[in-house]
């Protein structure tokens, strides 16, 4: 008898055997049907042993295979099983993660033919005989199909024109195999650049473009560069080079935000295919750029964190812009960053990698410092940019309204009459995060997470940014029965309230997740800024890095106080990637530009550090610190994560896993493995489930690994009560 080792999509860390009937030997790497409980699932097989660790007469059969080969290439496989070991996930659930959700659904990886509609005869003697010339939508769709069949789903005409043509049976269906054409076959003679769109490097530009053409085979190069020194170029020119060899590019850009200017960018350089990966796509679309890029129809591929998984036919080099950002980290399923997976994968396939940044995370900084990443600095704006001028506004000496300095909106009207653009920066949306009671105190919460509701005046809703439940605006206490409710703090609504009143004459655009929710809404936005349609902008994060606005002078952190007293040991680092990111929006042309942080601790060190001295001169700090502390990059971490709907569940359960960790510690004779916790998470319910967590940390990744590894040989967690995640090297402790 044989048998298949298959892999399930289960939150489980082991595999499972099948028999194989007769005459069904599937590839590894293909995936099956198989019976699990009183369900069939899709498995992936991972290994066709020789004999199975259980009696042949427990096995159940697999019942059918989908894939007549490997639905993972060699390169990707070894990525992916390697990921699973490091992060401490299931096989299973890394490898299903990795596919378009379609496939995870059993439908087939190879294209499916397309269906094209043609005129029938009868139609071509309706057309012919002048019939549908009443009809004008329906005659120009019979006119365009006699000159050629056109695909189904064609958006040139709607659906209720073809059904009607159908129906009169003027027009039929027919399917034409997909016969993969390669980016290159497609160019024909067309050039792969479009040179009247190339900019001239300065010397420092073509000085790193030279090292990295220099590469042959892996190698990791930080490209640290000052916001507005012109890193997409280089990155254009590096990918214009690999095209010519053949090779296909992975471009990963942290959000969805920056991808619709980072692919017109793109499109208007390059004659090549491009496709784009990013979570507003359906799961078809996700699918044919699956697929494209497999075949080699791609030639380079844009996408946000999980397009690290695209299979491609001959990937030679991976571009990672804003390296830094947390959003490259996953953080539900299993926890993989994005950016360290590239570099395994790069190190791999023996390609090039490039990081991008101009406020290097201090894990990559540290690495360039080890040797084992390459050094690339850019330290002058590209063009005629001037470095901008920074300034700390003191809130205690200052006269506010709804947030805003008297110092600020001076300059804010100065800029203004100039004819320039003003960009505010506040990363909360919202009217107001509180709404509570004058009288009493009481403040609106939501009963799921015991947080602040945040008062939306738009929608006219009180909303939980935590769980996304939401409720109607209270009238009056829910404690005295007060009628005197009034907001607290502030939020990107009110700001753009406050603006409205002070400076009418000029047009506002808000940009947060509230105003970009609806399809092409970001497109539009962005694209009115670009105009110069509006004057006065208002971003969270969304807008702080990335794009280019040549006309906006002045930027202003409106609150920044509150990342400087946090429990999270990387918030100061964040704001201080924050403040130069955002800066960079200012003066990008030949203008010169301003960057304003409002504060009530103007004395504070790390403030004063990054205006004084730059980003480079406080990571020198923060990386003492951290070296000191004995905190990552010079530690590795591990945090479990445990919910319930009984927190003392939660809390028992990771107190077990401690004790098990405690004796790992004594009987391995490793004394510098931490345990700390199991403790409440600083954001201890959410969702009506109660958190708590276990941080391990321990100064040598290998030894942490093997602790990992051991606890789960030795662990399987059965309670259906509490959900356990775990999560290596962790990005938020929240």
């Amino acid at each position: 008898m044989k048998f298949a080792r298959v892999a399930l999509a289960v939150p489980l860390m082991r595999l499972f055997d099948y028999a194989l009937p007769d005459g069904l030997l599937p590839e590894v790497g293909a995936r099956v049907i198989v019976p699990f409980g009183t369900q069939k699932r899709i498995g992936i097989v991972v290994a066709l042993p020789e004999q199975s660790d259980l009696p042949v007469e427990q096995l159940k059969t697999v019942i059918e295979i989908l894939d007549q080969q490997p639905i993972f290439s060699a390169s990707m496989w070894n990525l992916l099983h390697w990921a699973a070991s490091y992060y401490q996930a299931p096989l299973g659930d890394a490898l299903f993660s990795a596919l378009p959700v379609k496939l995870r659904n059993g439908e087939s990886a190879v294209q499916k033919p397309k269906i094209f509609w043609k005129l029938t005869a009868l139609g071509q003697e309706a057309l012919a005989s002048g019939v549908l010339t009443k009809a004008k939508k329906q005659f120009a769709a019979a006119s365009a199909l006699a000159k050629s069949p056109l695909e189904k789903g064609n958006n040139e005409f709607n659906a209720a024109i073809w059904s009607a043509l159908k129906e009169k049976q003027y027009i039929d269906t027919f399917e034409q195999p997909v016969q993969p054409i390669s980016w290159q076959q497609r160019l024909q003679d067309e050039p792969i650049v479009k040179a009247e769109n190339r900019l001239l490097l300065n010397k420092q530009q073509s000085l790193a473009l030279g090292r990295l053409l220099f590469q042959q085979g892996f190698g990791a190069f930080l490209l640290d560069g000052v916001t507005g020194s012109g890193k997409t170029e280089i990155y254009l020119q590096l990918i214009e080079e690999t095209l010519k060899k053949g090779k296909q590019v992975l471009v990963l850009v942290p959000e969805i935000g920056l991808t619709p200017q980072t692919v017109q960018r793109f499109r208007s350089r390059f004659n090549v295919e491009i496709d784009v990966l990013h979570s507003n796509l359906n799961d078809t679309q996700r699918l044919d750029v699956w697929q494209r890029a497999r075949t080699g129809q791609s030639a380079v591929i844009i996408g946000t964190r999980s397009a690290i998984f695209t299979p491609f036919s001959e990937l030679g080099l991976i571009v990672i812009d804003e390296e830094h950002d947390a959003s490259f980290k996953q953080q539900e399923g299993w926890r993989y960053h994005a950016r360290d997976l590239a570099v395994v994968y790069a190190k791999q396939l023996n390609i090039p990698i490039v990081m991008g940044s101009a406020t290097p995370s201090l894990e990559t900084l540290n690495n360039v410092r080890n040797g084992k990443y390459q050094h690339i600095v850019l330290s002058q704006r590209a063009g005629n940019a001037s470095m901008v001028q920074s300034q700390l506004i003191d809130l205690k000496k200052q006269q506010v309204v709804n947030g805003l300095s008297s110092t600020l909106l001076k300059k804010m009207d100065e800029q203004l009459q100039n004819g320039n653009q003003v960009l505010l920066f506040l990363n909360r949306r919202g009217f107001a995060p509180a709404l509570l009671c004058h009288e009493c105190g009481w403040i609106a919460t939501c009963a799921h997470c015991d947080k602040p509701l945040t008062y939306h005046q738009h929608q006219r809703a009180m909303r939980c940014h935590h769980c996304s439940s939401q409720k109607p605006i209270p009238r009056q206490c829910g404690d005295c029965g007060s009628t005197h409710l009034v907001t607290t703090g502030l939020g990107t609504e009110q700001l753009e309230q406050t603006l409205k009143e002070r400076f009418p004459q000029y047009r506002i655009t808000r940009i947060d997740r509230d105003s970009t929710a609806r399809k092409g809404k970001l497109e539009s936005h962005l694209e009115d800024i670009r105009q110069g349609k509006s004057q006065i902008l208002i971003g969270t994060q969304m807008l702080a890095k990335g794009h280019h606005f040549p006309n906006v002078t002045l930027v202003a952190l409106i609150n920044v106080d509150s990342s400087l007293f946090s429990v999270d040991f990387r918030a100061e680092e964040r704001l201080a990637q924050l403040y130069v990111q955002v800066a960079g929006r200012a003066g990008r042309a030949e203008k010169q530009g301003e960057v304003v942080l409002q504060t009530h601790y103007p004395e504070h060190p790390l403030l004063q550090r990054l205006l004084t001295a730059g980003y480079h001169a406080f990571a020198d700090d923060a990386l003492k610190m951290r070296h000191t502390m004995g905190l990552p990059p010079f530690s590795a971490q591990a945090l479990f994560k445990a919910q319930s709907r009984k927190s003392q569940e939660a809390e028992q359960l990771l107190n077990d896993i401690a004790a098990y960790f405690y004796q790992w510690k004594q009987a391995k004779n490793q004394p510098h493995l931490q345990i700390l916790g199991a403790m409440p998470a600083p954001f201890a319910k959410k969702a009506d489930y109660f958190r708590w967590q276990l941080l391990l940390q321990h100064p040598s990744r290998a030894w942490l690994q093997a602790a990992l590894t051991d606890f789960h040989q030795q662990w399987e967690h059965k309670s259906s009560q509490v959900r356990l995640n775990l999560d290596v090297d962790p990005q938020d402790l929240s």
